[in-house]
């Protein structure tokens, strides 16, 4: 009860419309006034009332939301936006795949390079160059991974999610 939600540009904080992919902000009586003598912290989050909890979502032209990917997870491919769950679910399409992670890799520069972090099923082979051309045919090329590496597990955080971040912070390898 008297909770507002809304999707709202990510550059630009002005509303979204129905099916617009955003952050979503939330606001009420339930929401933390801010972090404990964390100042800095508390006003990249909270804005005049809004939480920004770093969700990227989307609403329906009913009022539903669905929840996309972490903001901090997204990738951005040149002028384009990333959506690592979106590569994955189409890698899990894969029969050959066990576990999948998508993150990305950067350059010098400022750009970010797709990276598929694949975990084969038992007896499977598979080559890198497969599973890029089976991303080829199901999504936008700007979406396809550049890279990808075969790992026989995949780290963990202590609930049992895939550690991106850790991946991330690896030295790249080639893929």
């Amino acid at each position: 009860p008297d909770t507002d939600a809304k999707i709202v540009d990510m550059k630009t904080g002005s509303d979204l419309r129905a099916g617009e992919i955003g952050e979503l902000v939330v606001r009420g009586p339930q929401v933390m006034r801010g972090y404990w003598n964390r100042a800095e912290e508390t006003s990249q989050v909270l804005r005049d009332g809004w939480l920004y909890a770093g969700g990227l979502a989307r609403m329906d032209s009913d009022g539903f939301f669905q929840i996309i990917d972490r903001k901090k997870d997204m990738i951005l491919a040149g002028t384009y936006n990333v959506y690592p769950r979106d590569v994955e679910e189409v890698l899990y399409e894969n029969p050959k795949v066990f576990e999948v992670a998508v993150t990305s890799v950067s350059h010098g520069d400022s750009a970010q390079t797709v990276k598929a972090y694949v975990v084969l099923k038992k007896g499977e082979m598979a080559t890198p160059e497969e599973f890029i051309e089976f991303c080829r045919e199901r999504l936008e090329g700007y979406v396809v991974p550049k890279l990808v590496e075969f790992r026989d597990q995949l780290p963990k955080t202590f609930v049992g999610k895939v550690f991106k971040r850790r991946l991330e912070e690896e030295k790249p390898e080639k893929g």
